[in-house]
């Protein structure tokens, strides 16, 4: 497998990880411990993006950056995703006038592909780009 199709594979395994990571623990928030939808996810999704970080890191991208260099643009990252997750439907949806169907896939194209390149050329700069 050629080096970045092997690097678009772990981006794929880490980013569903961290979707079932965010999945699971909020259902336990709100079945277990009868936490409130919302807050489950806010506290599942920070978990998730957690170990999101780490699995790009460490993973993906393989980077030997500064923690403290990359952890913060990552939460920017994040932050900036979440933005775009609410920003796409109400732009394609609200304005536009587009099914919710269409907003959802845009969003679901959109967010993980914008988060690949900026992660590459921004978050993990000192990331392993060699055939491993």
């Amino acid at each position: 497998m050629p080096p970045a199709s092997a690097r678009l594979f772990r981006f794929a395994g880490v980013g569903i990880a961290s979707t079932i990571c965010y999945a699971v623990i909020a259902l336990l928030f709100t079945e277990w411990l009868d936490l409130p939808a919302t807050e489950a996810s806010v506290i599942a999704y920070a978990i998730a993006a957690l170990l999101s970080y780490l699995g790009h890191r460490r993973i993906t991208f393989r980077s030997t950056g500064d923690h403290l260099r990359e952890a913060p643009r990552f939460g920017l990252l994040v932050l900036a995703g979440y933005a775009l997750a609410v920003a796409i439907p109400l732009f394609t949806g609200r304005l536009l006038g587009w099914s919710p169907g269409a907003s959802i896939l845009i969003t679901c194209i959109a967010i993980p592909a914008a988060n690949y390149l900026l992660m590459a050329r921004a978050v993990f700069v000192n990331a392993d780009f060699s055939s491993r």
